[in-house]
């Protein structure tokens, strides 16, 4: 008897489809074929096929890598323009990203339109979790608060820094930075991303 295979969450197949969708737009906008963009993501052709057809949920690594190859915001790959002055974003309902381990969890707090210089998210690490961040784009900064658990940030070629539950940082992040949870409970992020000027 086959086991049975687990059921996909509709917000999960909704956000695949979204990606797929956007990052064929964003790339055909700007004139590149999965090859060119391949090759300037560092993201492999069949990979960047799959996710425009939907086929496969990218991880956050891969997804920013993307990014930084169109040239465009993260926000711009996961979602539409709303239109409303008032926006709710249920939980149920949140755009979650994960490592490909599962161990490092990203949920965006803010609506995805064209013009925004500013991202909100919560991330989550289990116990032991190490995640590499790419750079982001030039002048880009990161200002997070731990709010539970514990924080080993390393910026760049610096020393690594402790932070706990309550402590801020705030830092550029068009560099590698790397976030670790040493500690023996999960670590709850909140963190606000400041793009230098507008990506459209």
């Amino acid at each position: 008897m086959k086991p049975k295979s687990k059921a996909v969450e509709p917000e999960a197949l909704e956000l695949k489809r979204r990606v797929g969708e956007n990052l064929e737009l964003l790339r055909r906008q700007r004139g590149l074929s999965l090859e060119r963009l391949a090759a300037r993501a560092g993201v492999s052709r069949a990979m960047l096929g799959q996710i425009e057809a939907g086929d496969s949920a990218p991880t956050i690594a891969v997804l920013w890598k993307v990014a930084r190859g169109l040239g465009v915001r993260f926000a711009d790959l996961l979602g539409d323009e709303p239109g409303q002055s008032v926006v709710v974003l249920p939980q149920a309902a949140a755009k979650v990203l994960r490592s490909q381990d599962g161990r490092f969890e990203s949920r965006a707090l803010f609506p995805f339109d064209r013009e925004r210089r500013a991202e909100f998210y919560e991330l989550r690490l289990k116990v032991g979790c190490i995640e590499a961040a790419e750079p982001h784009a030039e002048g880009t900064y990161e200002n997070l608060v731990v709010q539970n658990g514990c924080l080993l940030l390393t910026v760049g070629d610096g020393s690594p820094i402790e932070l706990l539950a309550g402590d801020a940082v705030y830092f550029r992040a068009d560099v590698p930075h790397t976030y670790a949870n040493p500690g023996n409970t999960e670590t709850l992020i909140y963190l606000v991303m400041t793009y230098a000027s507008p990506r459209l």
